[in-house]
């Protein structure tokens, strides 16, 4: 059922590993040296697009006038009413829409009377960079007009991080052979309106009303325009001023234009090898809705901005841009060696995150960020779930301010909760800008209440990465509190489900699967939400009093109250299913019929939201991202990585990653469980969704949440990094393609460096007192300026083993690849894709389980006896290969191995998902040498489950503790970890992550390093 590798997102990356191999790629700057074709335009603008989490500014090309180049600032947003046929009570009544403000990178080229347009003449050369060390984006371009003349076009831009409200431009020409006058003809555009969504829902909706403007003015100083929304009732004021850099340059002309904007010209005379350049600064100043300021005194804000950016001059302005950036990358501290096309997409991302989030609380970062108009502008739980874990570990003062936007919200989310009928508490709005609903489609909107546990886990991690309890009593208990309380008013204790606790009629992050009973990762997130909320208000009882005296009463709060947080956590109900031994997605998930394959994936970059009507998809067991992974990732500590493993295999099935978030869940789950290839390629699908506009939608704008989650699948995925207690814990892995990374953490006012290589991974303290972490579970301290070197497997363990049991296909002998010939051939002959991700999955477990694998892309359904006449067959293929084997046919060294485990006086098992493992020791010539043989014939479970190595501990007579497990698999490996043994794992590190000792093959494996001595 998944959609396969994103071919386009790999072929791209071999593209620009190529150039890196040529010494062409810089990862601190992403450059474009050709031009683009009107197609490639907007995509364009929001790669190369600029901003503060203020203010953004689209990235096309002064004097180009692109109808998407578009500016917006996050407080600006127009409200449109949402007409329904048939509304009910609580249904959403308006949307708010973000809407782009008067551009002003517009610098119109005149030479004499004829107005340059770009597209009439011939680009001899270009180059537009975004420098992202430094902050800011340039370019310069070798044009030649239609009539012969050559100019030289260079400009500069920044969106200063420290100044919320400017826009600073540098733009310079210069004659090659020209000999005349020149106009800069520099606009502020008003005339963009937000665009409408046509068939798309992802981009935007319709917009009544807009910025109209009320005034507008222009003389030698300034130019302005001030406006005012129609129905949000938001000021604003936008001005420009510049400053001339060539002294030959001088003011012509100013112009009002009613409708479109204002403009102001300067003029000089031209000769070859001569230069005009001019300074443009841009600035803004609004209102909330309903805001008391006045236009005038919007406009003086206006001036007082320009006036002090006038001042400092643009070197001063970029000067402190790019140390504000450095900053944060030497938080970030970020290197790949041996990819630099890698490491360049992963600062890419990170730069835009940076940019996405501003510092005063008035904002969160929205699903495109300020990139472009896709979702309205809007912001959903994956700011908490995504961006803000990033900005927690490297930019915290974001990450607070992305918090303190919900704090000051909260009375909406009141507001929001009474509209669904709960008296009590706060439901904070699936999307929305001002803090109120604006999903008209409730399925996949307000019935999404998990978002209250997103904000808690947000909270939490916050608090953990920052010990910040100024933040919980100045309003961050009580958005938790208030939030919490909303699971006991939508949840229940059932008795037909023995007392537990259910959660009815929700929807999960899985959009695809709506409306639902007991959606595993809402009751998940809900337990720990309830239960870190009781754990806040017994902290601030003690630390605080006087603060948590006052919140509660605040809110009405009772001792009683959050006991039953407590109770309700404690009975939440979350079953496992007995059949398949996994999480249920919900009640009824496990019963859907699986959605053909031919029904989806035809169409590149066309979503099944975009093809099928909602109830299709929801009467069928497909994923638009899997909604347990994504719990495993938030809160997963305590569930079992052989629990992790089942779930992936299982729900990779039936997910069809239609949500850019889905990839880098996947690839955080597929590192922790050892299947670190998978890792791999879905974090290349993370990494690269808007470099390779991987969903078709980039240029609507960027993918925030995707884009963190590439340094999520960095630093939790690779870098095994969870927060466990409080404490840090690392368990780290190394891509076979990268020679070795680092990245850092702020973590409790310290700041650590991870830095992974083959021999091991450093643990440096750059920062701070010093402080406890875990490597593999290990307590490690680390003091200040410290280094340590730890092995990226964890030591050998130093216990007295007495039994060793090794599994058989590729460890003893290679007959996985006879059972892969197997299973293949029977594959072509019901008509059933197999690849080689269907061959690893099918290592090291039994024939019945396999074929359970292998039809999961069966496009109908096999009875029983089917299943049993295909079982039989596959056997029948096995069998007439192994027929021919004989001693020959052991693994290099195997005999050897096992001889040396006798003598040394252990005891020896085989445990093996084989239902011919003894005829194959008989042909093998080494059936002597095993005490005891468990074999598929002794077991109702497959690996990864423990029963087969738990079986041959007791044939030797041994406690499971005493036992050594050697496999090959990833899926033995967890089976003997889940037995309570130590597991040596024979093979690749790429897919045997998990094991406590690797070795390459078992000639190279030593008992005497299990031995007592």
């Amino acid at each position: 059922m998944p959609r396969g590798e994103n071919v386009q997102s790999h072929e791209a990356l071999a593209a620009a590993r190529d150039q890196a191999s040529q010494g062409s790629i810089n990862p601190w700057r992403l450059t474009r040296a050709r031009r683009a074709t009107a197609a490639e335009q907007p995509t364009l603008e929001s790669l190369f697009a600029l901003s503060n989490g203020t203010l953004g500014v689209r990235g096309g090309l002064e004097e180009q006038g692109s109808p998407t180049q578009d500016t917006f600032l996050s407080g600006v947003w127009e409200r449109t009413p949402i007409e329904y046929h048939e509304r009910f009570p609580g249904f959403a009544r308006t949307s708010d829409t973000r809407i782009p403000v008067p551009d002003g990178t517009r610098i119109g080229l005149r030479l004499g009377e004829t107005l340059v347009d770009l597209d009439e003449g011939e680009w001899l050369n270009f180059e537009q960079t975004l420098d992202l060390r430094a902050g800011g984006l340039q370019r310069t371009l070798h044009w030649r007009s239609p009539t012969g003349v050559t100019l030289q076009i260079d400009a500069e831009r920044i969106v200063p991080l420290h100044t919320p409200n400017l826009l600073c431009i540098r733009y310079r020409v210069t004659s090659i052979d020209y000999s005349g006058p020149v106009t800069l003809e520099s606009a502020l555009i008003a005339s963009n309106t937000a665009t409408e969504q046509g068939d798309d829902p992802r981009m935007g909706a319709r917009v009544a009303g807009g910025l109209s403007i009320t005034a507008s003015d222009a003389d030698h100083v300034q130019a302005s325009i001030c406006q005012r929304t129609q129905n949000s009732h938001i000021r604003l004021a936008s001005g420009q001023r510049h400053r001339i850099v060539s002294s030959d340059l001088t003011f012509a002309r100013a112009i009002i234009e009613d409708a479109e904007g204002v403009q102001q010209h300067y003029a000089a005379e031209l000769r070859p090898g001569g230069s005009v350049s001019l300074e443009k600064y841009v600035a803004y100043a609004w209102t909330r809705p309903e805001g008391g300021d006045t236009q005038q005194s919007l406009l003086d804000t206006v001036a007082a901005t320009l006036e002090n950016a006038i001042k400092q001059g643009f070197d001063v302005l970029r000067k402190e841009q790019a140390a504000a950036c450095d900053a944060f990358w030497r938080e970030a501290d970020l290197k790949i060696e041996g990819d630099p096309a890698v490491e360049q997409a992963l600062r890419f991302n990170l730069f835009h995150i940076l940019q996405s989030t501003g510092r005063d609380g008035s904002g969160s970062a929205a699903a495109k960020g300020l990139t472009g108009e896709g979702y309205e502008g809007h912001y959903f739980w994956d700011a908490e779930a995504f961006i803000l874990p990033v900005l927690a570990l490297t930019s915290p003062d974001q990450a607070r301010s992305m918090l303190q936007y919900r704090v000051s919200t909260l009375e909406r989310a009141r507001h929001h909760a009474r509209e669904m009928n709960h008296p009590l508490g706060a439901l904070y709005a699936w999307r929305t800008i001002s803090g109120d609903e604006c999903s008209a489609y409730f399925p996949s909107g307000s019935a999404q209440y998990h978002i209250n546990a997103a904000i808690a886990f947000a909270i939490h991690l916050y608090m953990q990465a920052t010990g910040d309890i100024d933040f919980l009593t100045q309003g961050g208990a009580e958005v938790l509190f208030e939030t919490a309380r909303l699971w006991l008013q939508v949840g229940n204790y059932n008795p037909r489900r023995n007392n537990a606790f259910c959660i009815c009629q929700v929807t999960g992050p899985d959009e695809y699967t709506a409306l639902v009973d007991n959606n595993y990762y809402t009751n998940h997130m809900a337990q720990q939400h309830l239960r870190y909320a009781a754990d806040v208000a017994s902290q601030l009882m003690k630390e605080r009093p006087r603060d948590y005296a006052r919140v509660i009463s605040a809110i009405d709060l009772s001792d009683k109250e959050i006991a039953a947080w407590r109770a309700a956590a404690d009975a939440m109900y979350l079953p496992v299913d007995p059949a398949l031994n996994i999480f249920p997605q919900d009640d009824d998930f496990l019963d859907k019929p699986r959605l053909p394959i031919s029904q989806h994936g035809e169409h590149e970059h066309r979503p099944l939201l975009l093809q099928m009507h909602p109830l299709t998809i929801y009467r069928h067991q497909v994923c638009k991202q899997a909604d347990v992974l994504q719990a495993f990732v938030l809160a997963g500590n305590a569930i079992d990585k052989t629990m992790k493993r089942r779930n992936f295999d299982y729900y990779e099935g039936v997910t069809v990653h239609d949500s850019t978030l889905s990839a880098s869940t996947f690839s955080i789950v597929a590192s922790e469980v050892g299947y670190a290839d998978k890792a791999y390629r879905y974090f290349l699908d993370t990494l690269r969704v808007d470099l390779d506009n991987l969903h078709g939608n980039t240029s609507h704008g960027l993918h925030m949440a995707a884009m963190a989650g590439s340094w999520l699948a960095l630093a939790w995925g690779f870098g095994g990094m969870r927060p466990v207690d409080g404490v840090l814990a690392f368990a780290p892995t190394l891509p076979s393609a990268w020679r070795s990374y680092q990245f850092g953490q702020r973590w409790q006012r310290r700041h650590i460096r991870v830095a992974v290589q083959a021999d091991g991974v450093t643990y440096t303290l750059t920062q701070g007192d010093s402080l406890q972490i875990l490597h593999h579970g290990e307590p490690v301290t680390l003091h200040a300026g410290q280094t340590l070197h730890r092995p990226l497997t964890p030591p050998s363990p130093t216990h007295n083993v007495k039994g060793v049991i090794f599994d058989l296909d590729g460890v003893i002998a290679d007959t996985a690849v006879v059972h892969h010939a197997a299973w293949k051939k029977l594959a072509a002959e019901i008509g059933i894709p197999f690849d080689d991700a269907v061959g690893e999955r099918l290592k090291g477990v039994d024939r019945r389980a396999s074929l359970d694998i292998l039809l999961e892309k069966a496009t109908r359904p096999y009875s029983e006896e089917e299943k049993e006449t295909l079982a039989t067959r596959k056997n029948d293929y096995y069998r007439q290969q192994i027929e021919r084997f004989g001693p020959q046919n052991l693994l290099p060294g195997a005999r050897i191995t096992i001889e040396s485990v006798r003598h040394a006086g252990m005891k020896i098992a085989l445990a093996s998902a084989s239902r011919n493992a003894p005829l194959l020791l008989e042909k093998l010539g080494i059936a002597d040498l095993f005490d005891y043989v468990v074999d598929a014939n002794h077991i109702s479970r497959a690996k990864p489950d423990p029963e087969i190595f738990l079986v041959a501990a007791r044939g030797l007579g041994l406690a499971p503790s005493e036992c050594l497990g050697v496999e090959d698999a990833a899926a033995g490996i967890a089976s003997i970890h889940a037995a309570g043994m130590t597991a040596v794992g024979i093979g690749q590190p790429q897919a045997l992550a998990g094991a406590d000792l690797l070795l390459p093959d078992v000639a190279a494996f030593d008992i005497s390093r299990f031995k007592k001595t």
